[in-house]
């Protein structure tokens, strides 16, 4: 499993993120780097920020450091308390943007957000149909080939969750 990007962990341990956060951010930035290294692999002609990406997903969950009931149960409280801290500790606003955006997303999302939003479901082998969609229209190309990659790597992806799950609740 990758570490977290230098800038992130700083972040975190500035803040006193607990254990269960640090172990969540190093999960979906692990997934996440998987699915970029497999988007330019797969389909070199794409441009995206794939250092934008692993960033969102690093940090996307920091303001459960401020509402920490949400490290155990649904809320979006953290969303737009994580974008501020963010922006509070100097980190650009479009890369901030990650964690006010990881909970939504629409037509409009950019590829970059919807990746991170993918691996923050799909590391506990959480599948949205509707978000894969997202992916598979920014990604371009044949539809149905592009969504069967994708299930492909996603399938691939989803199978560790146990493995996953269970690092976390260490």
């Amino acid at each position: 499993m990758r570490q977290l990007p230098d800038e992130a962990t700083e972040l975190l341990h500035q803040l006193k993120a607990p254990r269960r956060l640090m172990a969540h951010l190093r999960l979906v930035h692990d997934v996440a780097c998987e699915l970029t290294d497999w988007l330019d692999e797969t389909y070199p002609a794409i441009t995206f920020d794939a250092t934008a990406v692993r960033f969102g997903a690093a940090t996307h969950d920091i303001g459960k450091v401020r509402h920490p009931e949400e490290l155990f149960a649904p809320g979006h409280l953290h969303e737009a308390a994580g974008e501020q801290l963010l922006l509070d500790a100097g980190v650009p606003p479009d890369l901030a943007r990650f964690a006010g955006s990881h909970g939504t997303w629409g037509g409009e999302s950019p590829l970059e957000h919807l990746l991170v939003s993918l691996a923050d479901k799909v590391w506990k082998a959480k599948r949205v149909p509707d978000l894969e969609q997202l992916v598979v229209e920014r990604i371009g190309g044949e539809p149905w080939e592009v969504f069967l990659r994708l299930d492909d790597l996603l399938d691939g992806l989803a199978a560790g969750a146990d493995e996953r799950l269970a690092f976390q609740n260490r």
